[in-house]
């Protein structure tokens, strides 16, 4: 039975949550319900009683129980209503309308320029077309940012990526529109749909990272997404990395030639156990090379096209000025460095470019198809990003202490060669207390980010922790319990 306790729901949420149950998870026993919800028994009877007097609940038929009479099973008198979730891109907004159970009714993707002078103007019309054309009772409006939100309520935003600095996201959009609307960073909101619809029905603590275009982290504790002071938590894509000690020996190890060119993992080893490559998580492939006097500009792309160039000399890749060392990768947030502009699906693409491993006219998914075909050294990079990925998640896991965590996003496509250098990277790198910390991979599809939005819709009957506010509040409202 899913479990969505957080802190015990106050009063005025304990009505909502049992319809919000009954229509996530479709029709329940009482004490399932208050399992699920860490209420009484005697708490539950009494509100299913009024429910079912108000004509939102209805008694369906009985199913065997462990002992004593059949339970009676409670579901939902009428369609509760559904919510509309987008998801902010830089070139486009995906809109899904989506039902209690998670079921997307309907998708659909809208061309979007987020750098337009009126661009949140421009989005608030295009979510109040979508409202207009729905049938259905709305119970709110959910959007994802690639960003930082103040509050799920206010809906400030800072979105590097869109070129938005403290937008009014959330005023602007419900003056437009016209009912409850919440925003969040697009991770959390796939945060929120696990816990109704997937690994937080059996887990209260958990991490969803997510990789493709960003590399990205929704933290839930205790039943509830941890947002951090500002909003801001999880931002793991700007952890400041360098390319590990385990690449810096796979790489610079070949090209002496004293060392094997298969996985990463066991390069790493070999390279420190001489000696010549540092021990630590943040030493840097470039300092690695220029150690020992051979010549290195960057990170991840000097790291492979060190140990393939002759005479040690790797191919360079941009150089950046302000940054912690000259020729680190330049990230979309204004630093240089970070671990998405290693491994984001644009650093993976800056690396085989300047490994020659695509052309330069070539994508991510040019990247992903030399892999897929064969090409070995397409499938280094993905090693290598793996690897690096497995050292800072390791670091994550020390610091918040999951159940399990969640992969997600575009790039789960080409996981089983990040595989390769993430699990040895990742347990190598993990206390022996945590070692066996699982790792389930989801399958991947673009709605499911519009879908996430809809969630923090959705998620408004469970809020005990009053993260969406006044908003929640009103969606409790609409779905006719609040």
């Amino acid at each position: 039975m899913v479990n969505l306790q957080g802190p015990v729901p106050r009063g005025d949420l304990v009505p909502s949550g049992i319809v919000g149950l009954l229509g996530t998870q479709g029709p329940t026993a009482r004490t399932d319900i208050a399992r699920a919800l860490g209420l009484s028994p005697a708490t539950v009877t009494q509100v299913t009683k009024d429910l079912i007097a108000r004509g939102l609940v209805e008694e369906l038929e009985s199913v065997p129980s462990k002992g004593g009479r059949p339970s009676r099973l409670l579901g939902l008198v009428r369609d509760a209503g559904v919510a509309l979730g987008a998801k902010v891109t830089a070139d486009h907004v995906a809109v899904v309308t989506v039902e209690l159970d998670g079921t997307v009714r309907s998708s659909t993707e809208i061309e979007y320029d987020p750098a337009a002078g009126d661009a949140i103007e421009r989005l608030g019309q295009i979510l109040a077309k979508q409202v207009a054309e729905l049938d259905d009772t709305l119970l709110g409006v959910g959007v994802g940012v690639p960003g930082a939100v103040d509050s799920q309520a206010s809906g400030v935003v800072d979105a590097p990526t869109l070129g938005w600095q403290a937008a009014r996201v959330g005023p602007v959009l419900r003056a437009a529109i016209g009912t409850p609307v919440l925003v969040d960073n697009d991770v959390n909101t796939l945060a929120a749909a696990e816990r109704l619809y997937g690994i937080g029905r059996d887990h209260s603590s958990y991490l969803v990272i997510t990789i493709g275009r960003g590399i990205g982290c929704g933290i839930v504790v205790d039943g509830g997404i941890y947002r951090g002071a500002n909003g801001g938590a999880g931002e793991i894509g700007h952890i400041p990395v360098w390319p590990t000690a385990t690449i810096s020996a796979g790489a610079t190890g070949r090209s002496r030639g004293d060392a094997p060119s298969s996985a990463t993992a066991s390069a790493g080893p070999a390279g420190s156990s001489r000696g010549d490559a540092p021990p630590s998580a943040t030493a840097s492939a470039a300092a690695a090379g220029r150690n020992r006097g051979d010549a290195s500009s960057s990170g991840t792309a000097s790291a492979g096209a060190a140990g393939r160039s002759s005479g040690g000399a790797a191919v360079s890749s941009p150089t950046t000025s302000g940054g912690l060392a000259e020729g680190e990768p330049p990230c979309t947030c204004g630093s240089t460095g970070c671990l998405e502009a290693h491994i984001g699906s644009a650093g993976l693409q800056r690396t085989a470019r300047a490994r020659g491993v695509i052309g330069p006219r070539g994508t991510a998914v040019t990247l992903l198809r030399a892999a897929i075909n064969g090409d070995t050294g397409a499938r280094q990079i993905f090693e290598e990003a793996g690897s690096m990925l497995g050292r800072a998640l390791a670091g994550v896991i020390h610091t918040v202490d999951p159940e399990v965590v969640v992969l997600m996003g575009e790039g789960v496509d080409g996981w089983e060669f990040w595989e390769t250098g993430f699990e040895p990277s990742f347990r190598r790198s993990l206390l022996p207390a945590r070692k066996a910390v699982p790792v389930v991979v989801e399958p991947w599809t673009e709605v499911q980010w519009a879908r996430g939005a809809a969630s923090l819709v959705l998620s408004s009957p469970f809020d005990s922790a009053g993260n969406g506010g006044e908003q929640s509040r009103l969606v409790r409202a609409r779905l006719g319990a609040g």
